[in-house]
Order: structure tokens, then C-alpha cells, then sequence
């Protein structure tokens, strides 16, 4: 019986480990919150019945090729509706969270760039919704091919428009309030 060198078998080894996915694992973009679980009460502070300051948010799996991500927080139970939030955009590609009480600037000194609300104006507008059932606010987290073209003081609208054929990946945290 003729004896084969294994010269190459660690290289075969290595292949198809790599086509079956035991050495490259796939990245899940994930959003969470320390302020909240996904389906918990939003805590009063983040919201008009508090310091209606924005939540610590922080994410994981960045996909290869991320340019830069995006943040829509959405309400889609409101009475006239859906409402928006909060617009954050062109977060940086290494960026891994937004801090407790994002300051409502136009322009994060971060280098993010923050668009209009449902009132018109930049920045956090926390869960306000009127007396009745909860709310689900959404947290949509998208990672972007690159940053997106657009000054600040976008609408949700507009920055949706814009990333269009540019997503990643996506993630969104839901969380509940009502008064």
C-alpha cells in the first residue's frame, strides 16, 4: 500500500472549517439597554414623567464593512401615528454604545449627527404618551456601508431615504410605557 504526505492536510483542515463555519462565525448585530430589557417598562427618567433624558444603549456584532450606524426610536401606538423619538446618525464605526443624556446638539461632539424629533426639535424626546394602554417604543439600531450624506437636523424620513441600499444589518430593542 502506497503512503500519502499530509503536507497539505492542515490547510484542508483549516478550509473546511472555514466553509462550515467553525472558525468564522457570523456577526449578529444585538442593541441592549442597562436602563432596560427588551419588552420591560422604559424607567420614568427616560421619559416626560421624569428627566426625559435618552437611555444608555450599547451593541455588539458589528458587522465587517460597517462605515457607520444610525438610530431611529419610534412609537408606533401613538394616537396620530407613528412618532418619532429620536434621530442619531452617523455614529462612528467603532462606536459600541451612546452614553446616559446624549446632549441635544445638532452636532454630538462624538462627530454624530442628530436630526428632528416629532416636535421639530434635535435630539431625545423621551416615551410621553397619553393616559391609557402602554406604548412600545422601538430602538432600531442600523449598520451602515458608509455615513450618510445628509447635514443635521434630518427627519426620520430623510435619514430612512438615505440609507437606503446602504444597511448592514439591524437591530431594534423594544420597551414599553404608559401613564
Amino acid at each position: 500500500m502506497r503512503q500519502m504526505r499530509v503536507k497539505y492536510a492542515p490547510f484542508l483542515i483549516v478550509a473546511v472549517c472555514i466553509a462550515s463555519g467553525s472558525l468564522a462565525q457570523e456577526s449578529i448585530l444585538q442593541l441592549r439597554s442597562t436602563a432596560f430589557t427588551e419588552g420591560s417598562v422604559i424607567p420614568s427618567e427616560y421619559t416626560c414623567a421624569g428627566a426625559d433624558k435618552s437611555p444608555p444603549l450599547k451593541w455588539t456584532g458589528t458587522p465587517a464593512g460597517t462605515g457607520s450606524f444610525a438610530l431611529i426610536v419610534d412609537d408606533p401606538d401613538a394616537p396620530r401615528g407613528t412618532f418619532v423619538h429620536w434621530v442619531i446618525y452617523n455614529l462612528g464605526s467603532s462606536m459600541t454604545r451612546l452614553l446616559e443624556d446624549t446632549p441635544r446638539s445638532a452636532q454630538t461632539t462624538f462627530g454624530a449627527k442628530q436630526g428632528v424629533n416629532g416636535l421639530d426639535d434635535i435630539g431625545y424626546k423621551g416615551p410621553c404618551p397619553p393616559p391609557g394602554a402602554p406604548h412600545h417604543y422601538h430602538f432600531r439600531l442600523f449598520a451602515l456601508d458608509s455615513p450618510l450624506k445628509l447635514e443635521p437636523g434630518a427627519s426620520a424620513a430623510e435619514v430612512r431615504q438615505a440609507m437606503k441600499r446602504h444597511v448592514l444589518a439591524s437591530t431594534e430593542l423594544v420597551g414599553i410605557f404608559g401613564r
